[in-house]
């Protein structure tokens, strides 16, 4: 019988990954398309991939699959091959592959079934994610947003976009993807005959921004196809002007990919320039804030004092003072009413 789930610790699965020799490619995908029975989908896909040596995320929806992995180099071909015959719908499916990769993102196969592939929160029955804006490549989103009266609308979180962006885009200062949509629709009220370009980073979320902007009477919308890594990979590859600045944040273990070289964030603790995301070391904490190299080696690589001296305890200790504790989405939140404790405020 086929596995169909991973037994063995991280920490020995990190540890494989890390001593492999074999070059390794990290990619993402999606698609938008009816899934009737997801269970079963999955269980397929992960017999494949686990066969293949992919690792990193999946997630399977009746509306859909995104996914963020990595392939040993000399297996990229029967990934493909696997995952366009899948599915007629995924023939072909685009595969954005990053831009600054050391093969090291990942190091375990997760592939889960979801209600949806990005939560979004809508529950409207007449709402459909296959009416979306228009398509903009590279060179076209260059063009047009050159123009007067365009409207730039990032669809990432406040901690993506607070280390690298779209020259002129709007923020929509949220933590999660259904936050921002009722936010961007409220944001743009005023602008429903202008021209809206939306993106984020492999195209997802703003495929579906792009159509829930549109089902809320907005004209002229239009979005990155590809997000911002097929936007970088064109925008080099044709030699074109970069209009993305600063470091593009990733869900993997790299946490981010260099764009420009641009430093447009600062350390959280101190305030200097810096666009580093890390993880607090306290295992209890595991904030992800923005660090210095100082800052780390001052902090024990930790968001707070008291996290500090959790982290120097004995590990007995501090499985012990884990216990009980719940922690909610566990990220800096720039809001000063934000329930997150520890990082030391500043300001520039």
């Amino acid at each position: 019988m086929s596995r169909l789930y991973n037994y063995t610790s991280n920490r020995e699965l990190k540890a494989r990954m890390l001593q492999e020799t074999q070059q390794r490619v990290t990619i993402s995908f999606y698609k938008y398309f009816p899934i009737t029975h997801p269970q079963q989908f999955r269980d397929d896909l992960y017999i494949r991939f686990d066969a293949m040596k992919v690792f990193g995320r999946v997630y399977i929806a009746k509306e859909g699959i995104n996914g963020q992995i990595s392939v040993p180099r000399n297996n990229l071909e029967a990934f493909r091959t696997a995952l366009y015959g899948a599915d007629p719908a995924l023939n072909g499916i685009r595969l954005n592959v990053a831009v600054d990769d050391d093969g090291k993102s990942f190091w375990v196969l997760r592939m889960k079934v979801r209600n949806k592939v990005v939560a979004d929160g809508i529950d409207d029955p007449t709402f459909d994610p296959s009416k979306t804006g228009r398509y903009l490549t590279a060179r076209e989103y260059n063009e047009i947003t050159g123009q007067p009266g365009t409207i730039v609308v990032d669809m990432r979180n406040h901690y993506e976009y607070e280390v690298g962006h779209f020259e002129n885009a709007i923020e929509v200062p949220s933590d999660t993807f259904r936050e921002q949509l009722p936010m961007a629709v409220d944001m743009l009220k005023e602008y429903k005959d202008s021209t809206i370009v939306m993106y984020c980073t492999g195209g997802i979320r703003c495929e579906k921004a792009s159509a829930y902007m549109l089902h809320n009477g907005f004209r002229n919308v239009c979005h990155v196809e590809g997000g911002i890594l097929e936007y970088v990979r064109k925008a080099r590859e044709e030699h074109l002007p970069m209009k993305f600045i600063g470091k593009n944040f990733v869900f993997d273990e790299r946490l981010g990919e260099r764009i420009s070289e641009e430093v447009i964030a600062c350390c959280h603790q101190c305030g200097e320039p810096c666009d580093t995301h890390t993880n607090c070391r306290n295992e209890g904490c595991h904030l992800l804030f923005i660090q210095c190299n100082r800052c780390a080696a001052e902090m024990n690589g930790c968001c707070s004092d008291d996290c500090k001296q959790m982290s120097l305890l004995p590990e007995e200790e501090r499985i012990i003072l884990r216990k009980g504790a719940t922690h909610g989405q566990m990220i800096f939140n720039k809001s000063r009413n934000h329930p997150l404790h520890g990082l030391r405020q500043f300001s520039r």
